[in-house]
């Protein structure tokens, strides 16, 4: 069995909003609360308190606050163990030697979803509605099928909009038939992918594209007076031009990931630092615009589920070695944009890192690479290993 979440459009009524609205305040407060204890109480007796510990008080809580009595004790315990689930990732951060970032307060603005923990405890579905224990029946917009058994529900708002998250268990799906196929995946910002076969893929550049409208809706944020309803409204037109840019991001990519998983059997690609290459502030737009993130995790969680092989290499030396002999290239920048070696490759920049990726990887189990392998980094190796092929023989690879 697996775990598939499925997120749809909600379409509350104005008092059916409001009520939403008050429970996510609700559940904000016992978060913070949460958060305080843990703190404060390891502050000043050094001991530190425990989940089961705090869900002990939910029910003081709803018996104490006059807001809190309309509200399902099960919204309030995932606050709880969503406080817990911060701090135990601080713990992990701090353990891994990373930047812990202790869990914080919660604002009015900082604070968006609230969950229920059991189907029709709380939640469940009348016909083509959604009821919520209360709320009321919220009409749904059903744009896929929900699948398998609803376990857990939780409710979002993003952009002045509100969602359902559901989490459904569904029966693990069979392996995809095999291709006899694998390909190396250079990512990159002119073209967002270049594959080991010569095929180039289209960078959308949605952000881009869409700066001149959001530039202009950011001017009028601005100049809105601060409190005002002008104010408000402006911010929330620039909350939904940033959702409708991410959205038109994620699309994009998760088509791109079907078409790949459904053609190849082993995709090979670059184990790339993002964090580390978007501080250069040349190219921070170009890169964070292309998703190479989101595109990663998307291929390496849909390649498990259909029994796909995803290889990450070394990214060190792909671009600057020779696919054909594994020379490393002098005078060598990022401006180069076609590479020609003393044997005879004259390739595409992107296509011959493509090259050196799947071979990295070891992907390639036909006799159609039969090239040097790529030098370990910091090394040279002489134009003459390995086999040598034409430039016509590469770009057909």
């Amino acid at each position: 069995m697996a775990f598939l979440a499925f997120k749809y459009r909600l379409y509350p009524t104005p008092a059916q909003e409001k009520r939403l609205l008050n429970v996510l305040e609700c559940a904000r407060h016992v978060y913070n609360m949460a958060l305080a204890e843990r703190k404060y109480t390891y502050q000043l007796e050094q001991r530190s308190v425990g989940k089961y510990e705090q869900l002990r008080w939910v029910k003081r809580y709803k018996n104490t606050f006059p807001q809190a009595r309309e509200v399902h004790s099960h919204i309030l315990q995932v606050a709880v163990s969503d406080c817990d689930k911060a701090f135990a990732a601080f713990f992990h951060r701090l353990k891994a030697g990373e930047k812990p970032g202790y869990p914080r307060f919660k604002g009015r603005h900082r604070f968006s979803s609230f969950g229920f923990k059991e189907y029709g405890n709380g939640f469940r579905l009348d016909g083509r509605r959604l009821k919520l224990s209360g709320i009321g029946r919220v009409s749904v917009r059903w744009h896929r099928p929900l699948e398998g058994t609803i376990r857990t529900v939780r409710i979002l708002r993003r952009a002045g909009q509100w969602y359902a998250c559901f989490v459904g268990e569904v029966p693990s799906s069979a392996p995809l038939p095999k291709t006899g196929r694998t390909v190396g995946l250079d990512m990159g910002v002119s073209a967002l992918l270049t594959t080991s076969r010569g095929e180039k893929v289209e960078n959308p550049t949605y952000y881009r594209a869409a700066q001149k409208k959001l530039r202009r809706l950011q001017r009028q944020l601005a100049r809105a007076p601060k409190g005002s309803k002008n104010r408000r409204r402006a911010l929330l037109a620039v909350q939904r031009q940033q959702e409708h840019v991410a959205n038109q991001r994620k699309d994009y990519l998760n088509k791109l990931v079907h078409t790949l998983i459904q053609r190849y059997d082993g995709i090979a690609l670059e184990d790339l630092r993002i964090p580390n290459m978007v501080k250069n502030h040349h190219l921070s737009k170009s890169i964070l615009d292309s998703g190479w993130g989101y595109f990663k995790k998307q291929l390496s969680v849909k390649a498990a589920s259909a029994g796909r092989q995803i290889v990450l290499v070394d990214p060190a030396y792909t671009s600057k070695c020779c696919s054909n002999c594994g020379m490393v290239f002098q005078d060598f920048d990022l401006s180069t944009r076609w590479v020609t070696c003393a044997c005879g490759l004259s390739l595409d920049r992107d296509h011959n890192a493509a090259i050196n990726i799947l071979r990295r990887a070891g992907l390639d189990e036909s006799a159609r690479l039969k090239t040097a392998p790529l030098p370990a980094p910091g090394s040279q190796a002489s134009p003459g290993n390995g086999k040598r092929i034409s430039a016509s023989e590469a770009m057909r690879l």
